[in-house]
């Protein structure tokens, strides 16, 4: 399932289309959901308009008949999100609230304040990661979507209402709105933060500077990461090697969490890399917290760890299609 998102970050578009064909057929559901989350993850302001048509499709099975069908709309929508610019500062956003460690004070004290208190924080003129804490207290938060949030219900309706009544742009609010709806991820309303910082921000279009890849029978090396069972594989044999950065996880990370520290670290450093990513400086600033300053207390400055994965993305291409 996570190839089709994966494919639409790199604008692989052959690869998203394939994905979301076998995805319609053995789980439309899930296509319709990760199609969603994909629009407001990776495209986000870089294109409100695509991140609306998707939105639209999600309204249901119905609808969608009277708009060409299934894999009409689902086709579309794919093609558009493949070929659209990238923006991940919804999520870098969301990261650098959960785990930065700056936001720590905030996200306790937060968890105590009325929905009434929450929303005077989101659309006031607090950092914007504390803005969008509260916005995520406010409409609810679950253990499933964060490391460290307290659990406690929201009032979702309450929030959007807040956002348009601050003079945030009501159609992306609205867009928001719905997105949440359907998918139910805080990701929604950071977009609809973002959105103001983001119009009046100069920004650039930019390839990342991707690394090498290697096929492993059908599927590029980079769809194998720590979120597949052969990823895990390729990661713990990795980790088990003499190169310089399975000795730096060894001696720096705990045993039970080596593998997933690993994990994040790739994504950083290749699954997190986009082609046509919107280069502007909020989100470029979100992603360097997230790329340098969210790995836990066992890597306060991901510099060095960052730099030798990149040296050693060879080697793990090479146990990646060993466990091929």
């Amino acid at each position: 399932m996570s190839l089709l998102q994966k494919a639409i970050r790199r604008g692989e578009l052959q690869l998203a289309q394939k994905a979301a064909a076998t995805l319609l057929l053995i789980a439309p559901d899930r296509l319709w959901r990760r199609c969603g989350a994909a629009a407001f993850e990776e495209i986000g302001v870089a294109d409100l308009q695509v991140v609306s048509l998707v939105t639209a499709a999600l309204a249901g099975k119905r609808y969608r008949a009277t708009i060409g069908g299934e894999w009409k709309v689902a086709s579309f929508i794919v093609d558009r999100m493949a070929k659209a610019p990238k923006c991940r500062a919804a999520d870098d956003l969301l990261l650098t609230a959960d785990s930065h460690p700056l936001f720590r004070r905030a996200r306790i004290d937060l968890a105590a304040k009325t929905i009434a208190e929450l929303i005077r924080i989101a659309t006031g003129d607090a950092a914007l990661p504390v803005r969008a804490l509260a916005a995520w207290y406010a409409i609810g938060t679950h253990p499933r979507q964060t490391k460290q949030l307290s659990a406690r219900p929201g009032e979702p309706a309450a929030l959007f209402d807040g956002l348009c009544e601050a003079g945030l742009p009501h159609t992306v609010v609205e867009i928001a709105r719905e997105g949440f709806r359907k998918i139910g991820l805080p990701l929604c309303p950071f977009v609809a933060l973002l959105c103001p910082l983001a119009i009046n921000q100069a920004s650039v279009v930019q390839d990342d500077d991707l690394p090498l890849e290697i096929m492993v029978g059908e599927t590029p090396g980079w769809s194998r990461d720590v979120y597949t069972r052969e990823g895990r594989n390729a990661l713990e044999a990795f980790l088990q090697s003499d190169c310089e950065t399975a000795r730096w996880v060894r001696d720096h990370i705990r045993p039970g969490q080596m593998v997933n520290f690993l994990g994040t670290v790739v994504f950083r450093v290749e699954g997190g890399l986009v082609r046509r990513r919107s280069r502007w400086p909020t989100g470029d600033e979100l992603r360097r917290r997230v790329d340098f300053e969210c790995h836990g207390p066992g890597c306060p400055n991901a510099t060095e760890i960052l730099r030798l994965m990149r040296n050693d993305i060879g080697l793990l291409n090479k146990e990646r299609a060993n466990v091929g």
